[in-house]
């Protein structure tokens, strides 16, 4: 069964030519969102992954890859869900259909160089913080609580009246910076 899934990321988009495409290519059934990309819950494409049944040889059909993922890992991961499931994915735009051995092996190729991509990503970010160590930076985020700001959180935590979230509202960090630095808050300070 074919299971056409199209999405419009705003309202004043219209999907007509994405649900004309997916007509044309026979899908029994279309699923229609307006969602962005980005976001991660799209309901009617969960409505469609849902309909498709596992192992049936039901291909999901979109109009254009960039309709199903936002990124190529994102798209990678959808069709690698699909692929476990025994569900194909076929792209009108980009005629690529993972129930062939070819649309697999662009599949692969496209999970190859995704790879790489993060490989390289990750390789400069390591010579970076290299470079920088080199050149006397040390890197991370700054201290939230000084030496003296501890000392002084010890001073007022002492007084039983004032709260750990008071203490906190005057050092302007939130309560769980201070139990961060200081374990166990204001009992973390009584020593047997």
């Amino acid at each position: 069964m074919l299971i056409g899934y199209a999405r419009v990321s705003t309202h004043d988009q219209t999907p007509h030519l994405q649900m004309d495409a997916l007509s044309g290519a026979a899908c029994e059934k279309v699923f229609v969102e307006q969602a962005s990309g980005a976001q991660r819950d799209r309901p009617q494409l969960l409505a469609a992954l849902d309909y498709a049944r596992d192992g049936a040889g039901d291909i999901l059909v979109v109009w254009k890859l960039d309709r199903l993922a936002r990124s190529l890992s994102q798209l990678i991961e959808t069709v690698e869900a699909l692929d476990r499931r025994g569900i194909g994915l076929r792209s009108l735009t980009e005629a690529i259909d993972t129930t062939s051995a070819g649309g697999r092996l662009v599949f692969h190729l496209f999970g190859a160089m995704a790879e790489f991509e993060r490989e390289l990503i990750r390789e400069r970010t390591k010579a970076g913080l290299v470079a920088a160590r080199a050149r006397g930076r040390v890197g991370g985020r700054p201290a939230s609580l000084s030496a003296d700001d501890l000392v002084a959180a010890r001073a007022l935590l002492s007084d039983p009246t004032i709260t750990v979230a008071d203490v906190a509202r005057r050092l302007d960090v939130a309560p769980a910076t201070l139990y961060r630095h200081l374990p166990g808050g204001r009992s973390g300070l009584i020593r047997p």
